[in-house]
């Protein structure tokens, strides 16, 4: 099919450019065919990995060629029990990314719905009920309210059509559609003859030809755009693949010095030297590390699921805690999207409602003082009118969550009146004149308190209009109140009503010129989410910058911001403003201003690049087509899960069952504690290792016996990696954490006290090692219970020390000693794994170890207690110092 400007052509050019006729539409066969041409009316589903590739890409990573390169030696050499023992690590650490990644993926596919499923088509001059992916270019769409528009459909009839295009366009108001052609410029949201896949049929009926569908839709093209924009990498993964090619550069240098020493300077044989360069690379290398890492993003994971957040990869829940700047699209997410009558003015008063959505718990108050009713009948008979001149239905959905069959705004107005304190009734209506743009107001003839009258209800320059016989006084005033309304952002719907004879049967607009009296003005806004007020006040106490991006125009835009805190007074800048600027501008406005208003999808991906280049982690929050370039460009794309379009939801690292822009101020605590625990994690983890290494390269330098096998090394490393590290995990939050502002993220994961801490503990760990069996050797105690001595050594010194990495700098027992049950429930079960290790007959014959006796154990706990003790004082030391700066 042609791509043509289907708003510019009259219906019927459009009829005549798509062969199809609007009374008979097309035949089954005819729509078969052009399926066929067109394809389905889906959107493609986004391409996946297959899981064969997603579980090899669990083996790229640097740390892992270099221990697959240790098994390949460890072949060569014979030693068959090393080579499984490798590989199983390495097959295990695997396993454990596939799966979290495989969880994450299946529970995004149960919300992967955006076209409807089922749509009225006129077929051979019958309508039928098919399968929306069946529609084709030509199908005759008949659409009524409630209906989910299926398809880019070019309007041959509108009945009081009215479309809520939010999804697409961010634009909470219903859109009233007409059939006229348009000018060939007009823009996407103005299209006025056009409705469009995605899109919701707020109030009305109407006909129309599809003209698009599937990936040629305006939906489809979003999508399309997705697969176009470049997903950055996040902090975590930039840093540990930068600390992973460290620690192989130095295990590659050390290796070769090591084999340099022993073989030309101690003379040992090739394959005992290749055996000890095995020991060391495997003793240097963390292999533990990236299983854990992975535990505990996982952890993350799940917490942050118990709080209705699904993280779909696992180092988005890292990035979150690195988060400088949220932009977020105010319509659904910032607000509700669901709109509210705050204030009703009558011709003596003005009354206040209270609660806010669609849910008509609330009240209507007075100076502070619930209203009765009796006391005040201007305000029963305004709520009487718009009640009545309504076409809208309030009802409880199966969530619990309150709802709007219809029209947004004539909801809310159905929304106020249940809030009063008595009911209030829905009066019959004799005759109707519906509501139409172009004259902006819908009336009904009604039997009201025994006499025959018209009620209206519409835009207040009508109703004023219509009341021009009141004095010019208090037309002023009227006018007045309006503006002083309009200005804050808030839309005013009016309401009057006029006593007509008792015959009168039929009403026109003729009826509706003059003689109304004014009953008053309901002021209506989109709210603010009300948790969302004191969840921006913590994110600016965290250093994160909050700017809300929409498509409102500047005053409305602008009221809303002032209500959440979000931007300076009076600073708030269009799209199109945007759109005038080179890149150096765009920056500067992105940092200058935190309101942006009258957006499109492009601006929104424009800002978040802005940003990006200046060093920003940003976040995008959304729940609409338009948002989704932006939410996939973002260092974490977040989407709503019950309003949220699929689109945005597939291109986003996040997802938000419950629609709470609170939940993200969770997120960015759960952020920062995972990355604490990481940290913490790496400081446990790496000393071990440089103690083992270390060990081994000095026992080569002097020429002595290897006090540890890499089958051993390779258990401690796993056992201590997959139980110990793992209490750090369930680590709480540490103190002041939400008052720091965002870590750069380009500041090393090893920091220069990291270095220090690292040296300094695994110095503490190898001294005690060596000195440990120097002693013991002297003594002509059998070395093969010293070297069960010194794997009971390191695992021993590696759980004393697990208690000092609970708190970085702090004294352990300040924090809560006893806050963390896992810490205590892990050193429980690796005792016990370690006294099988010793004591158990397979255990020897696998790790190469001898039953000690009671007193062999002294020497393993005093190192472990010297270890813990020494460690703590450092601590203290460091304190003091930092007071003293």
């Amino acid at each position: 099919m042609k791509k043509l400007a289907w708003h510019h052509l009259e219906t019927v050019d459009v009829l005549a450019e798509l062969e199809t006729n609007n009374e008979e539409g097309l035949t089954d066969a005819a729509a078969d065919e052009r399926r066929k041409a067109a394809g389905a009316n889906e959107l493609p589903e986004p391409k996946r990995e297959s899981r064969v590739m997603r579980f090899l890409k669990q083996f790229h990573d640097v740390l892992i060629y270099v221990l697959l390169g240790a098994a390949v030696i460890t072949i060569v050499l014979g030693h068959t029990i090393d080579t499984l023992v490798i590989l199983m690590v390495i097959v295990i650490n695997a396993a454990i990314g596939y799966i979290q990644q495989s969880k994450a993926e299946k529970a995004l596919d149960s919300i992967r719905k955006m076209l409807s499923l089922k749509a009225t088509a006129i077929r051979a001059s019958k309508r039928k009920v098919i399968p929306s992916a069946n529609l084709v270019p030509g199908d005759i769409a008949v659409l009524k309210a409630g209906d989910k528009v299926p398809a880019d459909i070019r309007l041959l009839e509108a009945a009081n059509l009215k479309v809520e295009e939010s999804s697409l366009t961010g634009e909470s108001v219903a859109v009233e559609k007409k059939v006229d052609a348009l000018p060939l410029e007009t823009s996407l949201g103005d299209r006025l003859n056009m409705v469009f896949a995605g899109t919701s049929v707020a109030a009305g009926s109407g006909v129309g030809v599809v003209v698009e569908t599937g990936s040629s839709t305006e939906l489809g093209k979003i999508s399309s755009s997705i697969s176009n924009v470049q997903k950055l990498q996040t902090p975590l993964l930039k840093q540990t693949a930068h600390f992973g090619k460290l620690i192989s550069a130095i295990i590659v240098i050390s290796a070769a010095a090591m084999f340099a020493i022993g073989y030309f300077w101690h003379d040992y044989p090739a394959g005992e030297l290749l055996l000890a360069i095995i020991g060391l690379t495997v003793a240097a290398i963390p292999e533990g590390l990236p299983a854990v890492l992975s535990i505990i993003l996982a952890l993350g994971v799940q917490e942050m699921a118990a709080k209705n957040a699904i993280v779909r990869t696992l180092p988005s829940v890292e990035t979150l805690g690195a988060v400088s700047v949220i932009c977020s699209d105010k319509t659904g997410t910032l607000t509700k999207n669901e709109m509210t009558v705050t204030s009703i003015l009558v011709k003596d008063e003005e009354y206040e409602l209270t609660g806010s959505g669609y849910s008509p718990k609330g009240e209507i108050t007075s100076r502070g003082q619930v209203v009765a009713l009796a006391d005040a009948p201007r305000l029963k008979q305004f709520l009487t009118c718009v009640k009545t001149i309504n076409e809208s239905h309030l009802f409880c959905n199966e969530r619990g969550h309150w709802e709007i069959s219809g029209d947004a705004t004539e909801g809310c107005l159905v929304t106020a009146a249940e809030k009063a304190e008595e009911s209030i009734p829905k009066l019959d209506c004799l005759a109707k004149i519906p509501f139409d743009s172009s004259y902006k107001y819908m009336a009904g003839l009604v039997e009201h308190d025994g006499t025959r009258t018209i009620f209206v209800k519409g835009a207040p320059e009508q109703i004023l209009r219509m009341s021009k016989n009141d004095s010019a006084d208090e037309l002023d005033r009227w006018h007045g109140e309006i503006l002083l309304h309009a200005r804050k952002g808030e839309r005013m719907i009016g309401a009057a009503a006029k006593k007509v004879p008792a015959n009168t049967a039929s009403i026109g607009h003729a009826d509706l010129e003059e003689g109304f009296e004014i009953l008053g003005f309901a002021s209506i806004i989109d709210p603010p989410r009300e948790e969302v007020i004191e969840s921006i006040r913590l994110c600016k106490k965290a250093g994160i910058q909050v700017k809300m991006i929409t498509g409102d125009h500047k005053e409305t835009a602008l009221a809303i911001g002032s209500q959440m805190g979000i931007g300076a007074e009076g600073l708030v800048i269009e799209g199109i403003e945007l759109d005038r600027m080179d890149e150096s501008e765009l920056q500067e406005a992105a940092v200058k201003y935190d309101v942006f208003a009258r957006t499109s999808p492009n601006n929104k991906l424009q800002l978040v690049q802005a940003l990006q280049s200046l060093g920003h982690i940003c976040a995008m929050t959304g729940d609409g087509v338009n948002d989704a370039p932006a939410l996939k460009r973002a260092d974490i794309g977040v989407a709503m899960g019950i309003k949220g379009t699929e689109v945005s939801k597939e291109a986003s690292e996040m997802v938000l069952v419950d629609d709470n822009f609170n939940t993200i101020v969770t997120a960015v605590k759960e952020g920062r504690r995972v990355y604490d625990n990481l940290k913490k994690t790496i400081l446990f983890i790496l000393p071990t290792n440089v103690a083992e290494g270390s060990v081994i390269f000095v026992s080569i330098l002097l020429g002595t016996a290897m006090p540890l096998t890499p089958v051993q090394i390779l258990w401690i490393n796993m056992i201590t990696a997959v139980t110990i590290s793992l209490a750090i995990a369930f680590e709480k939050l540490e103190p002041g954490a939400m008052e720091r502002p965002p870590r750069n993220p380009n500041a090393k994961l090893l920091s220069g006290y990291y270095v220090f801490r690292i040296a300094f503990v695994a110095s503490i760990i190898c001294g005690g090692l060596l000195y440990m069996n120097r002693t013991l050797a002297e003594a002509g105690l059998n070395p093969a219970i010293v070297n069960t001595m010194t794997v009971q050594a390191l695992v021993i010194s590696q759980l004393f020390y697990l208690f000092n990495c609970r708190s970085e700098k702090g004294f352990v027992f300040r924090k809560g000693f006893f806050s963390n049950k896992a810490a205590f429930i892990v050193s429980g079960i690796l005792i016990a794994v370690q006294l099988g290790v010793t004591y158990l007959p397979i255990m020897n014959v696998l790790l190469g170890t001898v039953p000690i006796a009671a007193q062999h154990w002294i020497w393993p706990i005093g190192i472990g207690i010297s270890v813990f003790a020494i460690v703590e004082m450092e601590k203290w030391v460091w304190r003091k110092m930092s007071a003293s700066r």
